[in-house]
């Protein structure tokens, strides 16, 4: 049985006709508007920014880096991305977090509450969002144990449904202090959509009628057609920030009700949520989907980096649902905004879709706001895959150099291509520049990919040279290189390289990437620090000009650290350990390591790499940095 029909009980096929393609000049796949990217590019976007968000995927773990629920949530968004474009390359992963993290694991294991099993806390709406990507992964596969899971989720986020309070309603959290709309927006949809994938059904179906009754009549949806965040004690709308999120869940619970029962008001009022949002007065600045926490003068906490993502998510199923062009339009400028005003070279996206930022609170760049923006770009891909399309990127998308005195400085990069398609090879052309006076090896290259469908993009790898002249003054300069192919495909790729005279940086920003050679499993929670937890790590590299005789880096690093040294990045010494099971960060410290033991100053360069590691790993306290430098003669 195909997705749609899952998706729609038997009997509404006629309200697809009619409600689906309402929008008589909006046709499936339709070509974009004037101004907007074609589809093939699209497409390619998507892929490159979820090749991004998967490259914090912790396989040790099996998920993302010290995030309980956004792991949920950027799990989610990756079976969005795979369902929308075809590609399938992380099915397995998905797999590999259900059977990884199926069972107990005691507080603070996964940096989060006890987790009972089955996905489920105390956190009632960290259930819920596990349940809501166990479903995406049944439509993804059709793996039985997946829609299982979500009913077992399902089940205990029932127990906490109360008509005593408020008449009804899902609480918040185990201990029942608070009814609030992220849950029952949740639970709405949650329970609706098993109705739609479990034949026979009728319990789910009463449970999410109920439900959205209760949701429509709880006082949460303020007089501008609002989600705010919750109810007061008496039961009342409490007044709270209307959190993006809240918005989605509502437009996505009115559609998976209207799938349910054909109940035409259920898509109606899912309309309503999307316009009173989609306003100028509502969650827009200047057109583009705003959190409150995105003000300039304000810094979004983890939770908040997310929420936006999930409100595409849900309005992409309403542009596809109703066809209505303006819900399309709205979904291109977002999408368009972020790749043009908040992406970084390494194809990282931030919190601010329009950009914008500033010393004291600077935009944001993780994983989480990498899965909050890929979901605009994954509305952006039209419903019907782009039959071709080519991705380029740089790699690594900025790299740092300390270079001798008069002599030139050499740096190696990867320009990776990657094509879907079927049929024909795809022939092309890839350009590669630098700046006036630099030498690129090679200037032009000729390439052939055969794609076979889009499950597993074809690839092809490009080794580039570049060749800094002696003299340089310091400063970031731009490497591009540009692919294209017949018909009319083409896909730019940018990489900085920096040229430094001393090492300073603040961990978790701009600054520290031109030195991070592997980030493997770390995170960064704020906005000036780096973690690694765990069986994870990372690594700096500092790559001392030739003739380098002396060298010493100094960390400000805190927690249950391991510092390791290395001249080769194979080869390790550690240097710093933490014996004891400090968590609060009552040892943050600068500590002084020489490098000079691993110079090789007969070498036309003399890297050495410093890497941080967690000294009790079975914990989840794992070592912090949150500065560097690093002097050499």
């Amino acid at each position: 049985m195909s997705l749609l029909l899952r998706r729609l009980g038997a009997g509404l096929l006629a309200g697809v006709l009619i409600i689906g393609f309402a929008g008589a000049g909006v046709a499936q796949g339709s070509r974009p508007g004037q101004g907007a990217v074609p589809p093939e590019t699209a497409l390619a976007r998507a892929r490159v920014a979820a090749d991004v968000l998967m490259s914090s995927y912790d396989t040790k773990k099996a998920w993302f880096p010290s995030s309980w629920w956004n792991s949920a949530v950027a799990l989610q968004t990756i079976g969005d991305y795979m369902e929308r474009t075809g590609d399938r390359r992380y099915l397995e992963q998905l797999d590999h977090t259900f059977e990884t993290n199926k069972g107990p694991f005691p507080a603070g294991e996964l940096s989060t509450d006890e987790i009972y099993g089955n996905f489920t806390s105390r956190a009632i709406d960290d259930a819920g969002w596990w349940a809501l990507n166990w479903i995406q992964a049944y439509d993804l596969t059709g793996r039985q144990k997946y829609l299982d899971m979500a009913v077992t989720i399902a089940e205990f986020m029932n127990r906490f449904w109360d008509p005593r309070t408020c008449g009804g309603g899902i609480w918040w959290n185990e201990e029942r202090t608070y009814k609030n709309a992220v849950t029952n927006g949740q639970w709405v949809r949650l329970t609706a959509e098993l109705h739609n994938r479990i034949p026979g059904d009728s319990e789910w179906l009463d449970r999410a009628e109920e439900a959205w009754d209760w949701y429509l009549g709880s006082g949460m949806i303020n007089s501008a057609g609002l989600i705010n965040d919750g109810l007061n004690d008496d039961c009342g709308n409490n007044g709270q920030t209307v959190w993006t999120y809240n918005q989605g869940l509502a437009i996505g619970a009115g559609i998976e009700i209207w799938r349910a029962t054909g109940d035409k008001r259920a898509l109606a009022k899912a309309r309503e949520f999307a316009d009173a949002a989609l306003r100028e007065d509502g969650l827009l600045t200047d057109g583009i989907l705003t959190e409150a926490c995105d003000a300039l003068d304000r810094t979004c906490d983890d939770n908040g980096k997310q929420f936006k993502g999930i409100f595409l998510r849900y309005l992409m199923e309403l542009a596809d649902t109703t066809g209505e062009q303006r819900y399309r339009d709205f979904v291109r400028t977002q999408s368009e905004s972020i790749w043009d005003h908040d992406r970084d070279v390494a194809n990282r996206l931030g919190v601010r879709w329009a950009g914008g930022t500033n010393d004291d609170h600077p935009n944001s760049f993780d994983w989480r706001t990498q899965a909050s923006a890929l979901s605009a770009l994954i509305a952006a891909v039209p419903e019907r895959t782009p039959r071709r399309s080519l991705s380029a990127t740089l790699s690594p998308a900025r790299t740092a150099i300390l270079p001798a005195a008069g002599a030139p400085t050499t740096v190696e990069l990867d320009l990776d291509l990657l094509a879907t398609g079927k049929g024909r090879p795809l022939d092309g052309e890839v350009v590669v520049a630098g700046p006036a006076g630099w030498t690129v090896t090679p200037v032009r290259d000729r390439f052939r990919l055969r794609p076979d469908g889009n499950a597993k993009p074809a690839d092809h790898r490009v080794p580039v040279t570049v060749e800094i002249p002696a003299g340089v003054e310091a400063g970031t300069y731009p490497v591009t290189a540009t692919a294209t192919a017949h018909p009319g495909l083409e896909f730019s790729a940018r990489a900085e390289i920096q040229v430094a005279r001393s090492i300073d940086l603040d961990t978790g920003t701009a600054a520290e990437i031109p030195w991070l050679w592997d980030a493997d499993g770390s995170g960064n929670n704020g906005p000036t620090s780096r973690f690694a937890d765990g069986n994870s790590y990372f690594v700096y590299r500092f790559p001392f000009p030739a003739g380098t005789t002396a060298a010493e880096a100094t960390v400000l690093i805190e927690n249950q650290y391991l510092v390791d040294v290395s001249s080769d990045g194979e080869d390790w010494t550690t240097v710093l350990r933490e014996d004891e099971e400090i968590r609060d960060g009552s040892n943050k410290a600068e500590h002084s390591i020489d490098l000079t033991p691993y110079l090789a100053p007969d070498g036309p360069t003399s890297p050495v790499y410093l890497r941080v590691r967690d000294s009790f790993p079975d914990d989840g306290w794992g070592g912090r940095v949150y500065h560097v430098t690093a002097d050499f003669s």
